[in-house]
């Protein structure tokens, strides 16, 4: 991921924190609407699901220079991603719902640099679950 990324980033923050809640529950409403077959792998989730998301997203965008320290947050991820059978294919399908969602939730706001920056820090992110998944997958 480079500097420019990481700083148009730290850029959206405030609004990040401000709209987090939103968000995420807009982005599970786009992906259960566009990919129904997502819903089987929230059918036990919590109803703080769309919570614990944003959370996980603003922390995320606040720790893009100190990646080490989500190594916990990072891990509870894939033990739960491995638990619903998550697969490298829904992560497109999350990424779609979350980048339309956040376009959505910034209007105007949204330039063509913070969608590439979000879009670029997403797949870099889930390059590193999916590696990680796999390990854990193969242990299984």
């Amino acid at each position: 991921m480079t500097e420019n990324t990481k700083e148009i980033i730290k850029s959206t923050i405030p609004f990040i924190k401000d709209n987090k809640d939103e968000i995420t529950s807009t982005m599970y409403k786009i992906l259960f609407e566009k990919y129904p077959q997502t819903k089987e792998l929230f059918k036990n989730s919590t109803d703080d699901q769309p919570k614990k998301l944003a959370n996980a997203i603003y922390a995320y965008a606040n720790n893009l220079d100190k990646l080490d320290t989500l190594t916990k947050g990072i891990e509870t991820m894939v033990n739960a991603h491995v638990k619903t059978n998550i697969q490298p294919e829904h992560y497109p399908m999350v990424q779609d719902a979350l980048l339309t969602s956040l376009k959505q939730s910034l209007g105007d706001k949204c330039t063509s640099e913070i969608e590439k920056a979000w879009n670029d820090a997403y797949e870099f992110l889930a390059n590193i679950l999916i590696e990680k998944e796999k390990v854990a997958y193969f242990k299984c």
